[in-house]
């Protein structure tokens, strides 16, 4: 079985990545024999249609699973139609996200846990018009709160700090690229 991670970085040892379409990097592996294969999201900077171009490449590779932080609407879609399971929440770093997996520790997810354009940024004033692009990682776009997976029941306790564990993962990732973009504006880069 493959499982691919959205990942930070290309090895085991890399964070997982809050974004699905606009990852950098995809670990590949099989949970079995923990053997991987790195690939750079060549659709990180893609001006649209990122997630679904990602999920076309990964289910092209033969990946039976997603771990990720968010996934949505379109990416979900594309996945879930090519046979591809996603499971959203996912923080930490890949090995350790893997290691859950094969403990059982992981459900698949029942929907997108994010809007559409989700990872895209401009919501801080940055992005579209200021001819930088998309400002990947600069903000929300449409107003949209960083929420996890809407609970169609209630959920226990644990389930929510687990949620809430999440979305702070997912905000000091947004906060670590934000304060890069400035470090970089501001050195004329």
């Amino acid at each position: 079985m493959k499982v691919a991670i959205s990942a930070t970085g290309p090895s085991l040892d890399a964070e997982v990545d809050p974004r699905f379409g606009r990852c950098q990097y995809f670990i590949i592996v099989d949970p079995e024999t923990m053997e991987f294969e790195a690939l750079e999201n060549s659709s990180a900077m893609a001006a649209g249609g990122a997630g679904i171009s990602t999920a076309q490449m990964i289910a092209g590779k033969g990946v039976q699973m997603v771990l990720t932080g968010n996934c949505g609407p379109n990416a979900y879609q594309t996945l879930s139609a090519a046979g591809v399971q996603v499971i959203n929440g996912v923080v930490g770093r890949i090995k350790d996200a893997v290691e859950a997996y094969k403990e059982g520790k992981l459900q698949a997810s029942a929907q997108p846990n994010v809007a559409a354009h989700f990872g895209m940024g401009g919501g801080m004033g940055m992005g579209r018009g200021m001819g930088r692009g998309m400002g990947v990682g600069m903000g929300m776009t449409s107003g949209m709160s960083p929420v996890a997976e809407p609970a169609p029941q209630a959920i226990s306790r644990e389930q929510e700090i687990e949620v809430l564990k999440n979305q702070v993962e997912m905000l000091l990732q947004q906060l670590r690229e934000t304060q890069q973009r400035i470090k970089e504006l501001e050195e004329g880069k």
